[in-house]
């Protein structure tokens, strides 16, 4: 019989947790998308600006494989990890009906 701790637990503590939900994923963020031209692409080089479909202050998209699972805002973290980006969510998919 395994033994029972408060990381086997379950929310309601009267079940084992999945193990599932302790292997680590990969989120992409994406801040938009370009669309250049073949010849574009050869020209670029260092110092090219390439234009996103998007601006600024628009919502970021969180993704999971290639399932869409938040929005958020790009922000500056504090403190000691000043200059790290980060990203604040805004809207969260409905996660536990599964990724």
């Amino acid at each position: 019989m395994d033994s029972v701790t408060p990381e086997t637990l379950g929310d309601a503590g009267h079940e084992k947790q999945n193990p599932f939900t302790q292997v680590p994923i990969e989120i992409t963020i994406s801040v938009g998308k370009a669309r250049p031209t073949v010849k574009e692409l050869l020209q670029l080089g260092p110092e090219a600006v390439l234009p996103l479909d998007k601006k600024i202050e628009d919502p970021v998209e969180l993704f999971v494989g290639d399932r869409l699972i938040a929005r958020g805002v790009l922000e500056e973290m504090e403190g000691q990890q000043k200059g790290q980006l980060a990203v604040r969510l805004t809207e969260v998919a409905d996660l536990q009906n599964g990724l």
